[in-house]
C-alpha cells in the first residue's frame, strides 16, 4: 500500500531518502486481455484545472471532502480516504466498519495547498479493505457551512466507471503534491497480502505515488470529478505481498509490475449514498461489501 507514514519513515522522506519507483517491469507474462479487463481508450478532451481545493491532510494519509451527485448543501459533509488509513489500523480481510463513532480531525486545504481550517468527523460512516480500500467519514459540518466559512466546495464523485487512457491527477493533501498520468488499464483482481481488491485502476508510470499519498482523490481532468482513490503500488517487485500487490486475471494468471501504482474506483460508492448523505448498503445498485 502507499502506506500511512510512521514517524521514522516521515523523517527519512523529509530528508530526501524516498526512492522513486521504477518503470513497470512485468515479471510474468499476462494472459491476453479480456474485454472486461480494460475499456476503450478515452477520446481527447479539454482538461479542467485541478488543484488542492477540497483536499484534506490526515495525520498519516491524504483525503478529500466529497459529495455524491445528489448530495445537498445542508447535508453533513463526507471525507473520502482509504480503509488502511483508519486511525484504528488496517481492517482485516472480510471486515466492514459502518457508523462507528470517530472524532478524527482533517486539515482542509485551499487551491494553493494552504491549510484554511480544521474539520472534524462525527463517525466513520463506512470503511473496508475487502473488494475495495476505502473509508468514508461523516463530518460535523455541512457542505454549506464549509463553503460559507472557508470558501471551499466539495469534490463530486463521478457516477460512471473511468475509461482506459483518460488523463487523471492524483492530488495528495498530505504532501501537497499533484501527480499527473493516465489510466493505463484495470486489474481484474489486485492482491496484496491478506487483501484482494476488484477492478482496480492501474496508473501509467508517471504517477509514482509514495507513502502518505494513500487516500488521495484521483481526478479525471476532463470533468474535474473524482473517479478513484489512490491506495497502493508495487515497491520491490515482490509477488502479492504487503506493499507489493500483484494483478490476477480471470484465469488466475499473476502479473507483477514493479514501480506501478494503483487506485480503487469510486463510482461504486455513488449508488450507496442515500438522501441525507446516509450510507445505505441496501440501496439498488450498491455493491459495497456489507458487515
Amino acid at each position: 500500500m502507499n502506506k500511512p507514514l510512521t514517524g521514522a519513515l516521515l523523517s527519512l522522506l523529509l530528508l530526501g531518502a524516498a526512492v522513486t519507483p521504477a518503470v513497470a517491469a512485468p515479471t510474468t507474462t499476462p494472459a491476453p486481455t479480456s474485454p472486461t479487463a480494460t475499456a476503450p481508450t478515452a477520446p481527447e478532451a479539454t482538461a479542467v484545472a485541478v488543484d488542492f481545493a477540497g483536499t484534506v491532510a490526515l495525520s498519516n494519509c491524504s483525503g478529500s471532502v466529497v459529495r455524491a451527485p445528489g448530495s445537498q448543501p445542508n447535508d453533513l459533509a463526507l471525507v473520502l480516504s482509504n480503509g488502511h488509513c483508519l486511525e484504528s489500523g488496517f481492517p482485516a480481510a472480510g471486515e466492514v466498519i459502518k457508523d462507528r463513532p470517530s472524532s478524527r480531525s482533517f486539515s482542509l486545504l485551499n487551491s494553493a495547498g494552504s491549510k484554511v481550517g480544521t474539520l472534524r468527523a462525527s463517525k466513520i460512516a463506512y470503511a473496508t479493505m475487502t473488494d475495495t480500500d476505502i473509508s468514508i467519514y461523516q463530518l460535523t459540518r455541512t457542505y454549506a457551512q464549509i463553503q460559507s466559512q472557508y470558501g471551499i466546495t466539495a469534490l463530486t464523485l463521478e457516477g460512471a466507471r473511468p475509461t482506459q487512457g483518460s488523463a487523471i491527477k492524483v492530488v495528495s493533501g498530505y504532501w501537497k503534491r499533484i501527480y499527473s498520468c493516465k489510466v493505463d488499464g484495470f486489474a481484474y483482481r489486485l492482491k496484496e497480502g491478506d487483501w484482494t481488491w476488484k477492478d482496480s485502476v492501474r496508473y501509467t508510470s508517471a504517477c509514482n505515488t509514495i507513502g502518505g499519498t494513500s487516500g488521495s482523490p484521483v481526478v479525471d481532468t476532463a470533468t474535474g470529478k473524482v473517479v478513484a482513490v489512490n491506495n497502493t503500488g508495487n515497491e520491490d517487485g515482490a509477488r502479492c505481498t504487503e506493499n507489493n500487490p500483484c494483478e490476477v486475471d480471470q484465469n488466475g494468471n499473476v502479473t507483477v509490475r514493479q514501480g506501478i501504482n494503483y487506485a480503487q474506483q469510486t463510482y461504486i460508492v455513488v449508488p450507496c449514498i442515500a438522501p441525507g448523505n446516509k450510507i445505505d448498503l441496501n440501496r439498488p445498485g450498491c455493491v459495497l461489501p456489507k458487515p
